[in-house]
């Protein structure tokens, strides 16, 4: 079995994802849980300066979406045949889309600017974007694509929390009960529970 180390901060956000396919695929793996301070010296051993960072017998791979496709890939959780893959892939950019419109949000420094975005987007954007993607979990049979469980899954509930701080929206479970019914339908499979009774608890 290949040494791994999975870089990330000490969140879920985007590095979950990866956590919890490594631990589906059965992988003993590093999670390495960068801390904030350490960081700067961290980064210029990265590919990108930028994490999460997987390291696979010393080689160094970035990019949460690439990291996850193939882990995906490896442990049984792509499409069939390169149609499903495409639709994987689709549904996934527009889960990236709408956490990428919520992280200009998010990271606004212009305190009043943040406030009229979030109103702005609360009512012109977020609305129609969540509506379309719990109508792709309905038709999929509960997963965000092919009508079954795929790494797309394990992404979707990996960033899940993260994705509603940064959408302002604590009441999304309750709103889209479909979202939460997907989150607890991959936190329940059996070969994630090891890694999640000893991961350190994140709000994040």
């Amino acid at each position: 079995m290949p040494k791994v180390v999975f870089s990330y901060f000490p969140v879920k956000a985007l590095g979950e994802s990866a956590r919890l396919l490594l631990s589906y695929g059965g992988q003993d793996f590093e999670d390495k849980r960068v801390p904030p301070e350490s960081w700067p010296e961290f980064k210029p051993s990265t590919p990108f300066g930028q994490m999460p960072v997987l390291e696979i017998d010393g080689k160094k791979y970035a990019q949460s979406l690439a990291i996850a496709r193939y882990l995906g890939r490896k442990y049984g959780l792509a499409g069939a045949d390169i149609e499903e893959d495409f639709e994987i892939d689709q549904n996934v950019d527009f889960l990236n889309d709408i956490r990428a419109k919520a992280a200009t949000v998010q990271y606004e420094s212009d305190e009043e600017l943040k406030k009229k975005k979030h109103e702005d987007f609360s009512k012109n954007v977020y609305p129609a974007q969540l509506s379309k993607l719990n109508e792709i979990i309905e038709k999929n049979n509960g997963y965000i694509a092919a009508g079954k469980l795929t790494w797309a899954d394990f992404v979707f509930a990996g960033m899940y929390d993260y994705l509603k701080m940064m959408l302002q929206s604590p009441d999304l479970d309750e709103k889209f009960p479909a979202f939460k019914k997907l989150v607890d339908t991959v936190y329940a499979l059996p070969q994630l529970q090891k890694y999640l009774a000893a991961a350190p608890k994140t709000e994040l």
